[in-house]
């Protein structure tokens, strides 16, 4: 497939603030039960916001993808028999859900409503909520690519399973530089979930890419045709030039460069950030902590671009010699 920019970018960027709010609230969670130290209001607003910036980001990106950007909310009609038609439901929603969390924390609202003196009482009812609505999303985001049977190189639950560690990751990692440029006393609690997070990305990303290389294809150019005879090749693309077939289900990278951006992810996304995070978290570096959350955010970028280029439309069986 052709990768397409805006959605690279839509889905890193929502990932990245899906996971900062997961750990903000995470961090919030344990507080409460006394298990970390309570932070101020600030930490946590301050969190939203960024959380809140890389959401609206991912979905400005998203609108560039639209044809006719004004017909965008009929997207949202399908949601029945749609997984995009849920993410463009649910996004909006978690939105919502994370500025009425920062909201609360700002406001200093603190009723005591079960009695247990424990703070903040209405932002951990719509963190829990905003949790929920937060995993349905990555789930939703993930089953548009692993729903599409045909492509047999997204039809796998690795893939939703990606999607949900990738961003989860990125958003512990940004957590742990947010929790050190604020002094708060969460920045370890934070890295060793980054690099649980990391680790556990690495594995799945790892397998998803140990299955796609043995997948065995159900469309060929013998079933194309229907003809048994095993010695069909293909000679010419069926025509003088390009066309929105060979642009948009064909990435069109040479051989070489599609190799490339594989080890270029894997170096980017997994090993420079784990030891970034080590090296920050033993010196509490603001300036170390954030530059692994860049160099992971970049790896994204090459390992999304990689996701959607690996799958080959069988389409591409009529324009394979081109």
């Amino acid at each position: 497939m052709h990768p397409a920019f805006s959605v690279i970018f839509l889905t890193t960027l929502i990932g990245a603030g899906q996971g900062l709010f997961l750990a903000l609230f995470s961090g919030q969670l344990y507080s409460a039960v006394n298990l970390l130290p309570a932070q101020s209001s600030s930490f946590y607003v301050t969190g939203s916001i960024i959380a809140l910036v890389l959401m609206v980001g991912g979905l400005a990106a998203s609108f560039l993808h639209l044809g006719r950007p004004e017909r965008a909310w009929r997207a949202a009609s399908q949601w029945r028999t749609s997984w995009l038609s849920r993410e463009v439901i649910i996004l909006p929603a978690v939105m919502g859900l994370v500025f009425v969390y920062g909201v609360l924390h700002f406001s200093g609202w603190q009723p005591d409503w079960f009695g247990n003196g424990i703070p903040h009482q209405p932002a951990l009812i719509v963190g829990a909520v905003t949790t929920l609505a937060v995993f349905a999303l990555y789930i939703a985001t993930g089953m548009i690519y692993a729903s599409i049977k045909f492509l047999q190189e997204w039809a796998s639950v690795l893939t939703v399973i990606n999607y949900t560690l990738l961003g989860a990751a990125s958003g512990f990692t940004l957590a742990t530089a947010l929790a050190a440029w604020q002094g708060s006393g969460l920045v370890g609690f934070y890295g060793v979930w980054a690099v649980i997070l990391t680790v556990a990305g690495l594995i799945s990303r790892a397998a998803s890419l140990y299955r796609n290389a043995r997948i065995k294809y159900k469309s060929t150019v013998q079933t194309a045709i229907g003809m048994r005879h095993n010695a069909v090749v293909q000679k010419s693309m069926g025509m003088m030039g390009g066309s929105y077939n060979t642009r948009e289900y064909f990435h069109g990278a040479s051989a070489a460069f599609f190799k490339s951006v594989k080890y270029i992810f894997l170096v980017l996304v997994f090993p420079v950030p784990l030891a970034l995070l080590w090296a920050g978290l033993e010196e509490v570096s603001v300036v170390l902590l954030g530059a692994a959350f860049l160099v992971q955010y970049i790896g994204l970028l090459f390992e999304r671009w990689f996701f959607f280029a690996q799958a080959n439309h069988p389409q591409n069986l009529y324009y394979q010699t081109i």
